[in-house]
């Protein structure tokens, strides 16, 4: 296995850590739990999150990868791709070279790169249907220039606990944290990192049925609370990140939570 003194995570809303946390006492995430297991096999190692929510693919190139460049790391992740998948008009094909000139540019800086597939959430957004061949298409996209660039692909794609509610958080767009545990896992598999396995994969308990008048509700519910908020924020041209910046932008010591 090969150990790694820096690790340096790009990316939105996911890899910045929501649904794993809050506001007041910070969100954790998959790539601050990754990142706990990657300190604990190595004395030295530092971990910088340039991550910022609700940016999309071209912004995160333009915002996070010089930065990550400067910072030298032997170990980068790129989760980028599903804030443009979900507008209307998106291009799958420019999102995805949008991904590969990081993955290009990351790899000839000498760093192993990582990166990720989507789960089809249109299994637990039903409204977004429509958008799944766009999704599986970006899949395919991510696993071609992956490819062509020697990147390592974390792909939860194709298993069936990807796509448990349990898993994600009330917004169904970001994951909870169990989630976020999972996905650290299966990049912590991928990586073979010691204590790794693939149970990542294993499914949860099955859920008891709902009935039609609960489902429906919750339908309500959440495009209330949610859909409707987001709506709002793209007919005024608002994002999530407008003002933020990243969380960690310097590489620092990581331990692990007491």
């Amino acid at each position: 296995m090969t150990a790694y003194r820096r690790f340096v995570a790009l990316g939105d809303s996911q890899t910045e850590g929501l649904g794993d946390g809050d506001e007041t006492s910070g969100h954790r995430g998959w790539a601050d739990r990754l990142a706990e297991q990657l300190a604990a096999g190595e004395a030295g190692f530092t971990y910088a999150n340039l991550a910022v929510r609700g940016k999309r693919a071209a912004e995160i190139r333009a915002g996070q990868l010089a930065a990550a460049l400067a910072l030298r790391p032997d170990l980068a992740s790129v989760m980028a791709g599903m804030n443009d998948l979900i507008r209307p008009g998106c291009e799958p094909d420019a999102v995805a070279g949008e991904l590969e000139a990081m993955y290009a540019a990351l790899t000839r800086s000498g760093a192993r790169v990582i990166t990720f597939t989507f789960p089809d959430l249109t299994r637990i957004v039903p409204v977004a249907a429509p958008l799944r061949p766009r999704l599986l298409d970006f899949n395919t996209r991510i696993r071609e220039a992956a490819a062509r660039h020697g990147v390592l692909v974390v792909d939860t794609s194709g298993y069936e606990v990807s796509v448990d509610p349990r898993l994600w958080s009330g917004d169904r767009l970001h994951l909870a944290p169990l989630g976020h545990a999972r996905i650290a896992a299966a990049a912590a598999d991928a990586l073979g990192l010691p204590g790794s396995d693939g149970t990542w994969r294993e499914p949860l308990p099955p859920l008891p049925p709902a009935p039609v008048w609960r489902r429906a509700a919750a339908e309500l519910a959440w495009a209330g609370r949610f859909l409707g908020p987001w709506l709002g924020r793209r007919l005024t041209g608002r994002s999530s990140g407008d003002g933020r910046t990243a969380k960690r932008p310097h590489p620092l010591p990581m331990t692990t939570p007491g």
